[in-house]
This record gives C-alpha cells, structure tokens and sequence, in this order.
C-alpha cells in the first residue's frame, strides 16, 4: 500500500475528551475513528491490525476442535427469562428495545442461552458429544464507564467459545486444553511475559475460574503475583486456604494492576438444565450436558498491546500483529532516491511481503515522526545513501537498532 493513497490521517493531538492512552494512540496514529464515548470504528490501519489479532485466535480456537459459527446479536427475551438473565436487577447492562411488532429484543452480552438452545437441536445421544463452537461477534454492553477506549467499549468484538461434554471428565479435559491455547495466543500477539493466569471465583459454577491478566498500570483489577511460580490470585480468593492449596507463600506475593484480557469458566449444568440440553447415555439414560465458557475480547485485546507496548513516540506492534511487516520511508524529491524506493517497493510486495511505502512529498521529519507513531516493526530508510549503494538502513521500532541490508537480504 502507498500511503499516499491509504485511507488514513495522522494527528499531533487526540481529542480532548478522549484520556485512555490506547485510544488517543490509535486516534493519532489513524487506526480508529471515535464516534462516541465507548463506541469506535476501525479504520484500514486498524481493521488490519484486529484481523491479525482475530486470525491468531483463530488458529487457535481451531487447534484444539472449534468449529467457528456466526449467531444474532439480537435477543429472545424469553430465552432468557428461563435462565433469570433478562430482567436488568439482574444484568444491569442489557441495551433492550421494543420492537414495532410488539415485545421487547436485547442486544447480545453473551450467548450461552441461544447456542445453548441451538445445540438441543443437535445434541441427543452421547454419540453427538463432544461439542466445541466458537464465534467473533459485536457484543453490547450500557456500561456506565467508558473511559478505558477501545479496552472497555459499549460495543465491542468477542471471541466467545462454549464446550459440551458428557463428563465432568470430560470437561476438565478440554478445560485445561482451552487454556493452553489462550497462553499461546497471548504469547503470539506479544503479551506473554506479562499476562497471568489468574485464579478467581468460579461463582455458582466451581470454586475457581480462571482469568488471563496483563500487568499494566492502566489496569483496572488488582492481581497478587508469585513471579517464581507464574501464578497469581484476584483479592476475592486471597485466602490461606488458596495459597495452600497452590503452594504459594503469601510473603512472595506481589500487587500489581493488570488488565483482564481473557477469561475461562465452568458452567457446569446451569444452563442445560434450565434449556432442557440433555443426551441419552450408553445405558440410555437422559443426563445434561456439561458446559463451559471461554472468551477472549480482540478489540480489547488491540488495546492491551498499545497500552503496554507502547512508548513516548507512537505505537509499537508486535510482528504477528502489525498491519505491515515493512515501513519504506523515502527521503526527498531526488529522481533516483524515487526511483530506488519504487523498486524496493515493488520487489517486496510483489514477493507477497506486507509493505507500507511512504512516498508522500513531506518533510524527512516529518515522515519519520509519523512512522514512529503507525508503529510497524522494521523501517526501511530509501535516501541517496540507498540509492547509490544499495544498501539500506532498517529501523527496528522496538529497540531503535539498526542493520544495513540489500533489498535480497531484506526479502530473504
């Protein structure tokens, strides 16, 4: 892509409303537009930044038996009533409307009512067992705070998994093999070092659910870290009997502020059994199938990354997730310095190499503050050096060090 052609604006400042460094990086850099407190659309930059993050979850949500599907976002309001999940005493953050036929609809906050309600179409004999569905979906959330950007949003995307087992046995199985696959996902997206499995209340369902922390100070939870072991703990299970039952020294523990990136829970039968989810055995006896629930949010996932991995010049993308491999940043209006970074340009994307090319007529510093803010992982520097040489200097944006390389060796 020539950026002289990409749809996108830089800017010096966000607006002025906006505090959530995430947000006024993205809004600078061109990524996001923000229509409303907690609402943002993606601009190219941005959209190819979150498919990455998407596909990333993709593969691994397939790795372990997803099967990917795509549900309403609208709402039966009695499918909900069932599970005593409707009424706003208690979820407090439906958006609901009434409908010019009559009744009311909501906008999705989560789905193990509807899928739930699909799978009893689909699920009859422990033969149609296991179950593993996933999707991405817009949620919708009537938060009452949005000043977290695109980390806490009125509407937002969702990776929603839900499995369906015969066993508690089972279950525990492909339990413990979902959060593998969320280690690795935040591993892949650059987060890894610093995001915790984190032990929580498991509510009704369990005694523990499990939440995925990335220590940040723009973090809104409080987390207790033992750094040698790599667990950590939120205030509601900080008991003596916890740390015993982990091995954890209270003494080793560390407060930190960390961002909620991910979540797995048990759900047990709740929902089954009020949605009449049952399966015949192997002596043909009806049983509810036992659920769980995994989700991982891609938009504040994107904004996890900023947040921590940002610096004082811009963004900072990993390489999985970057929306160019490549910034080629050319420097004056010299026919051959043209020339040069036309064919760079050409020889790297014509190999297939995501490349963003600068050949806008700015000022060198210019293109270079603005390269710094966009944040793609290497910048290739095309001047008359390059030009008369061959060689050219590439930046690397996370620690500033440079090599010097032909265009062969840079494609190679």
């Amino acid at each position: 892509m020539r950026q002289s052609e990409l749809f996108t604006k830089t800017r010096r400042e966000a607006p002025a409303d906006e505090v959530a460094k995430n947000a006024q990086l993205l809004i600078r850099a061109g990524y996001v537009h923000k229509e409303m407190a907690g609402v943002y659309s993606y601009l190219p930059l941005g959209l190819r930044t979150l498919n990455k993050i998407v596909e990333i979850i993709r593969q691994e949500m397939n790795a372990i038996g997803g099967q990917e599907l795509f549900m309403s976002a609208l709402q039966d309001k009695e499918l909900w009533s069932r599970t005593d999940r409707w009424d706003d005493a208690k979820v407090d953050n439906w958006f609901k409307t009434t409908m010019k036929s009559g009744g009311e609809t909501g906008l999705g906050i989560t789905h193990e009512e509807p899928l739930t309600r699909i799978m009893t179409s689909h699920i009859a004999s422990y033969r149609d067992l296991p179950a593993r569905a996933y999707q991405f979906q817009n949620k919708f959330r009537n938060e009452l705070r949005a000043k977290s950007g695109i980390m806490r949003g009125k509407e937002f995307l969702m990776k929603d998994l839900y499995s369906f087992d015969a066993s508690e046995e089972a279950h525990e199985t492909f339990y413990a093999a979902a959060r593998d696959a969320y280690v690795r996902v935040f591993d892949r997206v650059g987060l890894g070092d610093r995001t915790y499995v984190t032990f929580a209340s498991g509510g009704i369902f369990s005694e523990f659910s499990e939440e995925f922390q990335t220590v940040s100070d723009a973090g809104e939870d409080l987390i207790y870290v033992d750094e040698e072991k790599r667990l950590s703990f939120n205030k509601e299970v900080l008991t003596d009997d916890v740390l015993a039952k982990f091995g954890v020294d209270r003494a080793n523990l560390v407060e930190k502020k960390a961002i909620e990136v991910g979540n797995i829970f048990h759900l047990g039968t709740r929902f089954s059994e009020a949605l009449g989810l049952t399966f015949k055995d192997e002596q043909g006896a009806d049983k509810p199938v036992v659920m769980g629930s995994y989700g991982i949010g891609p938009t504040r996932l994107m904004g996890t990354i900023v947040e921590a991995l940002s610096d004082e010049k811009g963004l900072v993308w990993p390489e999985e997730v970057a929306p160019f491999a490549y910034h080629i940043v050319s420097l004056g209006n010299d026919d051959a310095v043209s020339a040069t970074a036309d064919a760079l340009y050409e020889k790297l994307s014509g190999a297939g190499v995501e490349v963003l090319y600068d050949d806008r007529d700015l000022r060198a510093g210019e293109k270079f503050a603005d390269s710094d803010l966009i944040g793609i992982p290497k910048r290739i520097v095309v001047g008359k050096d390059a030009a008369a040489t061959g060689m050219f200097e590439v930046v690397n944006r996370a620690t500033g060090a440079v090599l010097k390389k032909t265009a062969d060796e840079i494609l190679a």
